[in-house]
């Protein structure tokens, strides 16, 4: 299954704190046909500029930490070169995703039925303790507030997700940290943008998870996460 239609330019966006044990793996998987692999160092103190540089991806640096930061500098990377047309894809650099899987993400979009796809994290189809239980609960919680005040049918905020470039512009993206996911399913609801949810893959991940594997990262990104969707629910 080819991972591109028609020409169709693919940028993948890897946001990466850390990752000198993962990062190489995640882009070996990735399809060959993509136009660029970004990883953004979001001040990593560790090999992975140069491992992610050895393994053909193209580095960009963000010192200022936070998820949201590091997805925003690699956009800002991108942005000279994408066209309106392009579909931008974000995965994680943990190697928790399947990269090979990224043609579902891609093709309802490139065959212009949807503008946004999320991955979701089935539970048919990870792998037993690779998502914590206040992942588990903080998704299930989420998800079915924006069922109940957005009507949506997302299941899952997971990161591995592509979107379109033209409406990747239009959400305006502004979150800095944890509250990323949630801000971009938010924002293509409230704008009525077409989206879909396929069901993916999911491994344990390598190295400790920098949200669900710290008592501190769990709370604030539960705030974040809870803070986005109360917004949303009183525009």
């Amino acid at each position: 299954m080819s991972s591109t239609k028609s020409n169709l330019a693919v940028w993948v966006i890897i946001p990466a704190f850390n990752e000198e044990k993962s990062i190489a793996k995640v882009i070996a998987e990735i399809p060959k046909d993509v136009t660029d692999i970004i990883v953004v160092d979001n001040n990593s103190t560790d090999q992975t500029t140069s491992v992610a540089l050895k393994a053909g991806a193209t580095v960009v640096h963000q010192k200022q930490m936070g998820y949201g930061n590091a997805c925003l500098k690699g956009i800002a990377h991108i942005k000279p070169k994408a066209q309106n047309q392009d579909i931008i894809v974000f995965l994680d650099g943990d190697y928790s995703d399947f990269p090979e899987e990224m043609p579902l993400l891609i093709e309802p979009i490139a065959d212009e039925k949807v503008e946004f796809v999320v991955g979701a994290r089935s539970a048919a189809l990870r792998s037993k303790n690779s998502m914590s239980p206040q992942q588990v609960f903080g998704n299930a919680l989420a998800t079915a507030l924006m069922r109940w005040f957005f009507r949506s049918k997302f299941t899952d905020l997971g990161p591995f997700r592509a979107i379109r470039y033209k409406t990747l512009q239009k959400l305006n993206m502004s979150d800095k940290t944890y509250g990323w996911t949630v801000e971009m399913q938010l924002k293509v609801l409230k704008q009525g943008i077409a989206y879909d949810e396929v069901p993916v893959s999911y491994k344990d991940r390598i190295g400790q998870s920098k949200v669900s594997g710290t008592l501190k990262g769990t709370i604030f990104a539960g705030i974040k996460i809870l803070g986005w969707i109360f917004k949303y629910s009183l525009k």
